[in-house]
């Protein structure tokens, strides 16, 4: 019975990822020649850094989008993974691939100890707590532990060239990240179309119902929160190599609201939405000082505009307009082809 219980499991398994393979696959493709053609525009190495923040954008949109939990600590697991990865490489081996494991495993394992204090709260109580564990994480990374981490001054990195793999040239971690990203954007589409995701956005909309159905949503929430942790981490490690240098401001707490605006700039609970808005928000933050000193101004009037008119951000806002444009037009032919003659 067991073994037969394994079967299905394993056969539904395969369904869904085929399932989303068949209609993602081309997307997720198209994703993928934008952001090298966005090469031609703004260059290999800023483009290499947006792709990173857009990975600890989409982390975030699983937490926000997908469960309906706003945090404001999610710096904190992206600084886990820089500092794991760059201790590693300082002081165990230059090994990047273990590095970047190292990250992983190091945001994993705070993600699940602080997850299960965390994911009980709701609301403001869990943004709240999330930025006091940032805000935390950020002082100990400065002051208790200054003899590992330099404290403000940070350490460099460098990394040590596996054959191909060679961190030290531009092009491989283009390719490196743009690889990685496309990776994470197929996980994570894959898991919210499964079953498993349809319950995480159950909870999103009515978790008491859901409990009502004889669901752990405490399970549920604190996996998830552990996978968003994870990835947020993974970046971590990422950025750690693409800079060959981790400091302080990696565990930011400041640094969440770019990640927030991001996900409500591009439409939360998309994926796609996160990696628009991501770019977009980068493009902003990278070339707006550039000509208006008071940038930040710019930003409060957007998220303003997006409050209260574009609550789905670009993506949902777009998705909108061509619905009801595909649905007005056949309206339209059919009542030009059999105009209203009032008869019977």
């Amino acid at each position: 019975m067991g073994k037969t219980q394994y079967n299905q499991n394993l056969r539904k398994i395969i369904r869904v990822c085929s399932k989303v393979g068949e209609h993602e696959i081309y997307k997720i493709c198209f994703v993928g020649v934008c952001l090298i053609l966005s090469t031609l525009l703004f260059g290999t190495y800023r483009v290499t850094d947006f792709m990173i923040f857009i990975i600890l954008v989409m982390s975030w949109d699983l937490l926000y989008g997908c469960m309906g939990r706003l945090s404001f600590g999610h710096y904190l697991y992206f600084g886990a993974g820089a500092y794991g990865a760059g201790l590693f490489i300082k002081y165990i081996s230059a090994n990047p691939l273990t590095a970047i494991l190292s990250g992983i495993i190091i945001a994993a394992i705070l993600a699940m100890i602080l997850g299960i204090l965390t994911v009980r709260a709701t609301g403001a109580c869990f943004s709240m707590i999330n930025a006091a564990f940032n805000r935390v994480g950020w002082f100990i990374v400065l002051s208790p532990l200054r003899w590992l981490t330099a404290g403000e001054d940070g350490f460099g990195i460098f990394p040590a060239r596996l054959g191909v793999i060679d961190f030290d040239l531009p092009e491989f971690r283009f390719w490196f990240i743009l690889g990685s990203l496309l990776i994470v954007l197929w996980l994570l589409r894959t898991l919210i179309s499964s079953p498993y995701g349809l319950v995480v956005r159950s909870i999103k909309e009515n978790e008491t119902r859901v409990q009502f159905l004889g669901y752990n949503t405490f399970k549920y929430k604190w996996i998830t929160f552990v996978i968003a942790c994870t990835i947020a981490g993974f970046s971590g490690a990422l950025n750690a190599l693409n800079y060959g240098y981790v400091n302080p401001n990696s565990v930011d707490i400041h640094a969440n609201v770019g990640v927030v605006f991001a996900c409500l700039l591009g439409g939360a609970g998309h994926f796609y939405g996160a990696i628009i808005g991501g770019f977009v928000y980068m493009l902003i933050s990278n070339y707006l000082p550039l000509y208006f000193s008071r940038w930040e101004l710019f930003l409060g009037l957007t998220l303003l505009l997006i409050v209260f008119r574009f609550r789905l951000g670009i993506l949902g806002t777009i998705q909108t307009w061509w619905g009801n444009l595909v649905t007005t037009n056949p309206q339209r032919m059919i009542t030009e082809s059999h105009p209203m003659t009032g008869e019977d």
